[in-house]
């Protein structure tokens, strides 16, 4: 009998726990933001550019652009949104586009190993093709030099120069290799730099190295074979090298001229580009420069040099390609303390007119300033448009670069539009000075993230200290709330009888769009939290978890380092004041600033959840986030503490020395009480054989008035092996403190609370391995060890530690007869003693017992159908819910896996009736892959990097927050909605059925007491 009920359990319990997510609730209870990355300035090869393209007879513009993230995309103008975009491997950098028509050339891989054609309108790889092998490539220094693209005029043939010393021709149709040449000289005192192709013949414009400088040389090639025409060395000193040297080309009198123009001894020389290769060089007189700047334009003929006052003038390419002239200055641009230094870029008209912009930002003004220049209006004279835009450098950072698209509606008016990229990854399009859409693209490189609860509706709107009042004011306070209490039971009323009740899988009410925090509020179930996003880039950000939308954000100020330029890099952010603490939440964000004069500093940001504002009231309030100098050096390790009555961060400086923040007298005085019983590991020393020491805080202060840490033990690891990671669990409530098996013994978790999860690597070895160990940070125990395979020679483990749970991810090389290669997860259990039943009470044993190291371990591999990029479990108020597995593949799924479907207890035969009544199934090797627990449906969530995770309000629900190269957040119940009625409970026949009843109760009460009275009479 015992055996028929454990048999309809576990039948009931199988679809409860793999029940599908429903396709309505895709964009509903989850949201996913795509992007690109922030773009990268300083390769000219790689800057955002606009770019027009014919379609059935109208144009259409794109935005393309290259990022940090190795990504090649192209945005719609109009709204900003993705029109596509292409993930480069890791290993193969992008280097180069090149745009022409409807195609997109790439050039990626170390020394330009493999050269790519993308459909400009739909993103299609048309061509891919290998140039040479990439352990090949010679790695040049900066990685760009040696590298450059060009089309024919009918885009019928790529050429790419590669190495520094190749050239090929490609066609673009088919992808035959037409020809190739390579220099005869290939030592690194001579590099080509540029491939220019025109009808005549194909130019390889490179450098040859001097004692002092460098001398510009020429090779022209035939562009039918690629046999060298010519070849010359021009008489010139460069100093400053591939920077000094661009080109200038157009279509003049029905052929094509082009000329070399570098930068020499403040001159701007020039030399014509001809097949026989002997003109002399020129010279532009009239002024002194000092850098030149390819705006774009070269293919027609065009240029910005920078005088030595700072003043911007416009190159043109004469009719006849004799020689270069001035068309245009800007007359205001020389170098001035009240705007900044100015940014030229140029575009081009859908009738293809060229422009000059330039971008500079006024002191005075606050302001933005564009000028530009449209050299064929005014009768060919040149006309400036000028206008300012109110771009917030408090907001968004400083501008690194800009790309402009124009258009002529009338004589004498123009019309711009220009894509800004800022310091802290922002990318924003603005026509005139309307800003018509702006992408946080800073937001793919989260270096600290966390949930922060939002407060209930009644405690926003009271914005009164309860306690503090009089009766007077709760009295009156008392009143005005009553006012609602009419409407409060009407709302009721109708709620109970239509069953119109917040649902588990409906939407959230949006946040209002008002910078009034009363709209900061918690949902009925706390499913809407703000995930506070700290960024590399210099910002931090306040997104709403249950839509993605983004409530505020602020840029981090960089205090003395402002002056010599700096970047601030975010380390943890803690939460210090809940909404349980009675007030707006608080968090404060433990960031390092390095400054360019490579001075590093322990900077903290003290900040309001709910509004991004300077909890401490330092900053001004719009204005840059100010930081407090808590250490002036670098951080060695940070952490949150709190009892019963404080709440503070303890930080350690390089010399182990501790800081309190907030360091109030109460902080410090539970810090010192608890000072005996703390202790924490670090990794220590050098890079390569780092190793786990623990430490201990010493009870007496030091002669700077100070507590100070010193090591009591180090963890025993081979030579040669190196520390990868250490993961700390996630502390959380722990509802069950055992496990109850089938014929009634239990197993008790091990919940020692100093276990850390620790991954190596011992490269060097004969045979390369990898190394998972769960050590006792309080006195260095090894309680668990396993090798791994180095497969490839890399250790890429993946590690998740939660209560008495460990769960790693590896790739499995090795192969036999019993054994295949691919990905493997193995669950760990951990149990207290060594044997069932045996309880020791780990969480509360003193760390120095003996006893904590009696541990019963269960282990358990299984084989994983992909790679992971990231791995964490679900978290819930109280820990009831059954943990799942949550993991990133390499598909770009997020998926969750039952936890049971893991569970390293899993027996390798047939179950018995005992095992089926704890839910267990017999072990089967592969990990149940199963599409209906993808909680990302059909989205694709590119190089996710970390997970985390959220108890909700409801026990059932956690909240799940991945982050990387895209954002995505959702919620999932690994048990089912169990506290929460099911949509489909009829609600209506409820209220029905319990009226109706009501009903024969008074209808029948009557009756009953005179049929009662009745029969007293005749008793």
């Amino acid at each position: 009998m015992r055996s028929l009920w454990a048999r309809i359990a576990v039948s009931l319990v199988l679809p409860w726990v793999t029940l599908a997510i429903k396709s309505s609730e895709v964009g509903v209870v989850d949201w996913h933001r795509s992007n690109i990355g922030y773009t990268l300035t300083g390769n000219p090869s790689l800057l955002p550019v606009f770019h027009r393209v014919e379609e059935d007879g109208n144009t259409k513009s794109l935005v393309l652009a290259a990022t940090a993230s190795n990504v090649l995309a192209a945005l719609h103008p109009e709204n900003g949104t993705i029109a596509w975009r292409y993930l480069f491997d890791d290993e193969d950098r992008i280097l180069a586009f090149k745009k022409h028509g409807h195609l997109v050339a790439t050039m990626s891989g170390t020394g330009g190993a493999a050269l790519r054609l993308f459909d400009v309108s739909s993103g299609h790889l048309l061509l891919e093709l290998q140039l040479h092998r990439p352990e090949a490539g010679r790695l040049l220094e900066p990685e760009i030099i040696g590298l450059s693209l060009a089309f024919d005029s009918d885009a019928s043939n790529v050429y790419a120069l590669t190495n520094g010393h190749t050239v090929r021709r490609v066609d673009t149709k088919t992808g035959e290799v037409q020809w190739g040449w390579s220099a005869p000289d290939q030592t690194s005192l001579n590099i080509y730099t540029t491939v220019l192709p025109t009808s005549s013949a194909v130019y390889v414009i490179g450098l040859s190295k001097s004692f002092a400088s460098y001398t510009l040389h020429i090779m022209a090639l035939s562009p039918s074979d690629g046999t060298v025409l010519a070849t010359v060395d021009v008489p010139s000193k460069i100093g400053d090298g591939p920077e000094s040297i661009l080109f200038a080309k157009r279509l003049g009198r029905g052929n094509e001229v082009a000329r070399v123009a570098w930068l020499e001894g403040g001159k701007i020389q020039s030399v014509g580009l001809t097949p026989e290769l002997k003109e002399k060089p020129a010279t532009v007189k009239g002024a002194a420069y000092e850098k030149l700047i390819d705006t774009g334009l070269s293919e027609h003929g065009m240029f910005v040099a920078i005088k030595d006052d700072g003043a911007g003038r416009v190159i043109k390419l004469n009719e006849d390609g004799t020689g270069l002239k001035v068309i245009w200055e800007y007359k205001d641009s020389v170098k001035a303390d009240h705007y900044t230094g100015s940014m030229y870029s140029g575009g081009i008209d859908k009738d293809g007119h060229p422009y000059v912009a330039r971008v500079f930002w006024s002191h005075v003004f606050r302001q933005a300033s564009a000028h530009v220049f449209a050299p064929h209006l005014a009768e060919g004279k040149g006309l400036v448009t000028g206008y300012t835009f109110p771009f917030k450098t408090s907001q968004h950072g400083i501008i690194g670069h800009v790309a402009v698209d124009a258009a002529t509606l009338q004589d004498y008016q123009v019309v711009a539009r220009i894509v800004v990229s800022t310091s802290t990854g922002g990318l924003q399009l603005w026509q005139q000075d309307q800003l018509q859409w702006s992408r946080e693209e800073g937001l793919v490189d989260i270096r600290a993230a966390e949930f922060v609860e939002l407060p209930e509706r009644q405690v926003i709107a009271s914005g009164i200290n309860q306690e503090a009042e009089t009766f007077l004011e709760r009295l009156q306070r008392q009143i005005t709330e009553a006012r609602d209490f009419p409407q409060y039971i009407a709302h009721f009323v109708n709620r109970f009888v239509t069953g119109s009740y917040e649902s588990v899988s409906g939407p959230i009410v949006p946040i209002s769009k008002t910078n009034d925090t009363i709209a900061l509020v918690r949902d009925a179930f706390g499913f809407r939290k703000i995930i506070i996003a700290a960024t590399s880039r210099g910002k931090v950000y306040g997104i709403d978890s249950s839509s993605g939308e983004i409530i505020w954000s602020r840029v981090f100020g960089l205090g003395w380092a402002a002056e010599v330029g700096g970047q601030i890099f975010p380390v943890k952010v803690f939460t210090t004041r809940t909404v349980g603490d009675g007030d707006s939440p608080q968090v404060v964000l433990v960031t390092q600033r390095k400054a360019s004069n490579t001075l590093v500093d322990t900077v903290l940001f003290h900040i309001d959840a709910l509004t991004g504002e300077d909890a401490t009231n330092t900053s001004k309030p719009g204005d840059v986030l100010q930081g407090i100098d808590v250490i002036a050096g670098p951080l060695v390790d940070a952490f949150f503490f709190q009892d019963s009555a404080t709440k503070y961060v303890v930080l350690f400086d390089e010399f182990l020395q501790t800081y309190i923040y907030p360091d109030t007298p109460e902080n410090l005085q539970s810090f010192a009480k608890h000072v005996p019983s703390l202790h924490f590991a670090l990794r220590t020393g050098k890079a390569g054989e780092t190793r786990l020491t623990g430490h201990r805080i010493s009870s007496v202060k030091e002669f700077t008035g100070r507590y100070v840490a010193y090591a009591s033990w180090t963890a025993s690891l081979p030579a040669g092996e190196d520390i990868h990671t250490v993961v700390r669990p996630k502390r959380g409530p722990v509802a069950s403190y055992g496990k109850v098996l089938g014929n009634r013994t239990t197993l008790y978790k091990y919940l020692n609370p100093n276990l850390v999860a620790v991954t190596t690597s011992s490269l060097k070895d004969a045979v390369p391995s990898c190394g998972v160990y769960v050590i006792d940070s309080a006195k260095g125990t090894t309680l668990y060890h396993a090798v791994l395979p180095a497969a490839h020679g890399t250790c890429d483990v993946k590690v998740v530690l939660a209560e008495n749970w460990l769960v790693y991810h590896y790739y499995d090389d090795d192969s036999g007869v019993d054994q295949a290669k691919g990905y493997r997860m193995v669950s760990v259990e951990f149990y207290e003693g060594s044997r069932i039943d045996e309880k020791i009470r780990s969480s509360d044993l003193s760390s120095y017992s003996n006893e904590s190291t009696s541990v019963n371990v269960y282990e358990q591999a299984y084989v994983f159908p992909r790679a992971v990029s990231a791995m964490a479990t679900t978290s819930t108020t109280y820990g009831i819910t059954s943990k799942d597995i949550i993991v990133a593949g390499e598909n770009g799924n997020i998926q969750s896996f039952a936890r049971r479907f893991v569970d390293p207890r899993r027996p390798k035969r047939k179950t018995t009736a005992e095992e089926q009544e704890e839910w267990l199934v017999q072990y089967e090797p592969l990990t149940p892959d199963d599409p209906k627990r993808v909680l990302s449906h059909t989205y694709k969530i590119a190089r996710t990097r970390e997970i985390l995770t959220s108890p909700a309000l409801l026990e059932s629900t956690s909240l799940v927050f991945a982050y990387g190269l895209d954002l995505f957040a959702t919620r999932i119940a690994p048990s089912n909605t169990f506290d929460v009625l099911s949509e489909d409970f009829n609600k209506v026949q409820l209220v029905l059925t319990v009226t109706g009843l009501a009903l024969a109760i008074l209808v029948t009460k009557p009756m009953v007491r005179q049929k009662k009275l009745r029969e007293r009479w005749y008793n």
